[in-house]
């Protein structure tokens, strides 16, 4: 009989490796399941492009924590609601005050998006010096957006509508003298109906309103580590790069 080489193994051998390394991996799956972040879903204001840009930059912080995010497009009343009661995860963006009447969502710090409120005008002279030197003319604005209805309260020519499309499209119709606008949205806007040759904004911005993100408080332990980035990012330049090139690529994508 042929004695068996020490250097080939035996079958039970092949086997007991084998069993060894599936239990391996049986122990570990769980492990790495565990680790696995789920996707944070966060409410975006439908049809809003500030809202748009903003997801934009929060796609890149929530990347440098390999955080992955979704973005559930909602109306602005509705949204609150769904983030404030925990269906959603959070806001992309809102006002500081937005924590006085909806405690349940946690503001980040700093900010990182703004919003401009701005003049468009279609053959109007007007020299944009803040919400007051609106008051000589008729003024459009888009119902709902806070800013605009307090920056406009007590004018006796306001004229609200529905979206912003509505509002520029009636400005080259000549509705009204003045639109008021974010001014990163306004810009998209008219290069996305092609007015371009038609309304324009008029500098500087009436004003500029600082955004912070918002997030659930059962999302509390993850606060310290996304402001840990966003103050990072703010500190080195980098937020502000951001928000440029997605403002650049945005408003490319508009032109027709």
């Amino acid at each position: 009989m042929h004695q068996r080489s020490s250097l080939v193994p035996s079958r039970s051998g092949v086997t007991r490796r084998r069993l060894a390394a599936l239990g391996g991996a049986c122990l570990l799956a769980p492990f790495g399941i565990a680790r696995a972040q789920p996707a944070l879903r966060l409410a975006r204001l439908e049809n809003v492009p500030d809202q748009a840009l903003g997801a934009e930059i929060l796609k890149v912080v929530y990347g440098r924590l390999g955080i992955p995010v979704e973005f559930v497009d909602l109306p602005a009343k509705r949204s609150l609601l769904e983030s404030s009661e925990g269906r959603v995860d959070g806001e992309v963006q809102r006002i500081l005050a937005v924590q006085t009447q909806y405690p349940t969502l946690i503001p980040l710090h700093p900010s990182f998006n703004y919003i401009e409120p701005s003049a468009f005008v279609k053959d109007v002279a007007l020299r944009a010096e803040g919400w007051p030197s609106l008051a000589p003319h008729s003024v459009g604005i888009v119902r709902g957006v806070g800013s605009s209805e307090a920056g406009t309260r007590g004018m006796s020519r306001v004229e609200a509508v529905s979206t912003m499309d509505q509002l520029m499209q009636a400005l080259a119709a000549g509705r009204y003298e003045v639109a008021v606008n974010d001014r990163f949205s306004g810009l998209l806007i008219i290069q996305r109906l092609g007015l371009g040759g038609v309304v324009r904004v008029v500098d500087p911005p009436l004003q500029n309103i600082p955004l912070h993100h918002f997030l659930h408080e059962r999302h509390r332990a993850l606060v310290p580590r996304i402001e840990q980035v966003l103050r990072s990012m703010q500190a080195s330049g980098e937020l502000q790069r951001v928000r440029q090139d997605a403002v650049a690529a945005m408003l490319g994508s508009a032109r027709r």
